[in-house]
């Protein structure tokens, strides 16, 4: 094994853009999360930025942010919650 801790020498980052693709590739399912951005107060963004604490999206969702939400469709439980709080 090599100092990069992969058995072949090879890097894991092409591993990682292989499993991007293929999640790409397959269809967005209902309830599955990972595949959307979400709403989250900006504070707590900034917060989770900082700490490394999760956050917690409008629709439950809790997670350490790391991707870039702009490259996701929009939760469409987060964007039905926020919404209705919007009309209060």
């Amino acid at each position: 094994m090599d100092p990069t801790g992969t058995p072949d020498g090879g890097s894991t980052s092409v591993l990682d853009r292989e499993l991007e693709k293929l999640l790409e590739d397959e269809a967005i399912e209902p309830g599955d999360h990972e595949r959307f951005s979400h709403y989250v107060r900006k504070e707590k963004i900034l917060e989770s930025a900082m700490t490394g604490k999760p956050v917690k999206a409008l629709c439950g969702k809790k997670w350490t942010p790391g991707r870039d939400p702009e490259k996701f469709p929009v939760c469409p439980s987060c964007k039905e919650i926020y919404e209705k709080l919007k009309k209060e």
